[in-house]
Parts: structure tokens; sequence; C-alpha cells
């Protein structure tokens, strides 16, 4: 059987397909040969057809026969839109500046909720692959001068982005996450004779998104109960 030449519903189908989508269907095919749905051979055919798979479409066509492909999902929930106007600070809890030189931001750290970037003549990364995310909504305002700016999001997070460039690029990857109550980081900026950019780190994923935040929460509330 050709499963390749099989055709997949157009809409989600034509999506890129991410390293967290194949480790899915994996999962999906490796039960299959526990349960003795596929045979070795089989389970091996897909398995590699899944590697090269560039679509979600795809992707789809190798578990289309199995029964975890009829389950109901849950319907999808959008990601919150932009916050209204005030309610995040207009002032940054963090300022990444590179002017002649580079700046750097990544591993296990804690953006606030509106971090502004500026490369001048400079290179400013801002990775949030592994960060520690305390808001539901971040903000990042960049500005790239003859520079360059980089903001990185775990795939499990949504990214947005608003702004243009003058003899310049900017250009931010539409990220929507499954789980609607993610982190959702907006990356608005311009770009003069510059760069900025904003892409999921691919195969990263935050695990402890919002725990963090609801530990938080439920401290603060038996404090004021204590009280």
């Amino acid at each position: 059987m050709d499963l390749q030449k099989q055709t997949a519903p157009a809409a989600a189908a034509e999506l890129r397909a991410s390293d967290a989508d194949r480790d899915r269907i994996a999962d999906i095919l490796r039960d299959a040969l526990a349960e003795g749905r596929l045979t070795a051979d089989e389970h091996a055919e897909r398995v590699e057809g899944v590697l090269a798979a560039k679509t979600v479409g795809e992707l789809d066509v190798f578990i289309r026969d199995l029964p975890a492909a009829h389950q109901r999902r849950a319907p999808h929930v959008p990601a919150p839109g932009r916050p209204a106007p005030g309610a995040i600070p207009a002032e940054p809890d963090d300022n990444v500046v590179a002017v002649f030189s580079s700046a750097v931001r990544k591993g296990r750290w804690r953006p606030g909720r509106r971090i502004h970037a500026y490369a001048i003549f400079g290179s400013v990364e801002i990775d949030l692959s592994e960060a520690l995310f305390e808001y539901q909504q971040v903000m990042i305002r960049a500005i790239s001068v003859f520079g360059n700016v980089e903001v990185r999001v775990p795939e499990n997070v949504s990214l947005r982005g608003t702004g243009g460039g003058v003899l310049g690029n900017f250009e931010v990857d539409h990220l929507d996450a499954e789980d609607p109550y993610a982190p959702v980081v907006h990356v608005d900026g311009w770009s003069v004779l510059g760069n900025i950019e904003g892409r999921p780190k691919r195969g990263k994923l935050v695990a402890d998104i919002l725990d963090r935040v609801q530990r938080k929460v439920d401290k603060g509330l038996r404090k004021h109960l204590d009280h």
C-alpha cells in the first residue's frame, strides 16, 4: 500500500510539521506495533515515512487506518488576542541593548511582561525555550538599526508579530499552541537596514509553563487567608 499517495483534508494538512508532531505520530505507531495492529516491517516503513514527512497532512496518512486517528479531539480554542491598552505596563521589565556589541538572554530565566530589545550595529538574542513563564502575555518591543534581533520560543508557546522594515527585514512566524492557556509572546518592532526574526525552536517544549504561576497564586491566596 502506497500510503503517501493518499490525500489528507486540505486545511490543517498543509501546515508544516514540527518535531513534536512527528513524535506524536511515532508514539501512535509504537503503540500500534505493541498491540499487534502493525507488523514490524509495516512499523519500520511508516516510521521512515514519518521522519521524511514535511506537512501535518503527510503525517496523518500514516495513522489513518489506526483507532488513535479517529479519537475525537477537543475543539481548538484560539490563543488570547493582544492585551488591552494599559493591561501591560509601558515601562519594560528588562532592557536588552546591543550597540556595536551583542546581548543574550537565554537559559532558565524569568521574562517579565514587557521586554525592550535594541540592536544598533549589534546583535540581540532572546531565547525563551527554557524560560520560566510567570505571565501568559509577554510583549517584546524590538528595534533594529543596522543590527539583528532574534527571538526564539518553544513549540508549545503561541507567537505573534506586528511590525515592518525600512530597507530591512521583519519576519515573525505565527504559532498557535494547542493549550489555550499557554503563554503568548508578541514581538512588535521595526527594522531599519537590519533584521528582526521570531521563530519556534524546534523540538523545545516548556513543561512547567503555568504550574509555577498557579503555585504562586495559591501561595498568595494562602497568605491572604492566614491574615
